[in-house]
């Protein structure tokens, strides 16, 4: 009676395991995978178009035996293009810019500076063109910075020192308002012309291979 028994328990006990193993498991599902948003960099190439307002900030040069001439402090429309790129590390920025300018100051008096019979009064000259250091502190879309380096103009060369805000409003188009100083010397053997003006632009920036 005990083997039966025994062997009663032992088969429902296996009936019962087999029906175990069938029934649905309870393990939850795997969990989606999502992608991690990526994070904005200032990192990359870009070019861009800018315009504002520039002022001689000297208004006279001296010729070699003495004579000053009145140049005016006349100011005017200054627009043109940049290209540069930046590198960021932690919320540090730093980058190389060039850009060439229109310049439009006026002006009271021109000068045949060089005897060539051409008049080309450096504070009236149409052009200039600036290759500077950019280094500065990134919140996120917003950047501040500091730039100087090497200013060039109609065979005169010198310096430029400034600074500016930038903002990328979309992962690629970034807006700046930047001011310069610009100092270039114009000297030869007849005239002593340092000229320094100021510029206050706004410009537009397309980032290359961003976010």
């Amino acid at each position: 009676m005990k083997k039966i028994l025994l062997a009663s328990v032992a088969l429902f006990g296996l009936a019962g395991a087999a029906s175990a193993a069938d029934l649905p498991t309870r393990t939850a599902p795997p969990a989606p995978v999502i992608a991690a948003a990526p994070i904005f960099t200032w990192t990359g190439f870009y070019v861009g178009v800018n315009a504002g307002y520039g002022w001689n900030s000297n208004d006279t040069v001296t010729t070699i035996n003495g004579l000053t001439f009145d140049l005016g402090d006349d100011g005017g429309f200054v627009g043109g293009g940049q290209v540069g790129y930046n590198y960021q590390i932690g919320s540090f920025v730093v980058g190389l810019e060039g850009d060439i300018q229109y310049a439009d100051f006026g002006g009271n008096d021109r000068f045949d500076f060089n005897g060539d019979g051409i008049l080309e009064d450096f504070n009236n000259s149409d052009w200039f063109g600036t290759v500077r250091a950019r280094a500065g502190v990134a919140f996120d879309r917003a950047l501040i910075y500091a730039t100087g380096g090497f200013a060039f103009a109609d065979g005169a060369n010198g310096w430029t020192v400034g600074g500016g805000l930038e903002y990328a409003f979309t992962n690629n188009l970034s807006a700046k308002v930047e001011g310069l100083y610009v100092n270039l010397d114009n000297d030869n053997d007849f005239i002593d012309d340092n000229a320094e003006f100021g510029v206050v632009r706004a410009g537009l920036n397309y980032r290359f291979g961003t976010y």
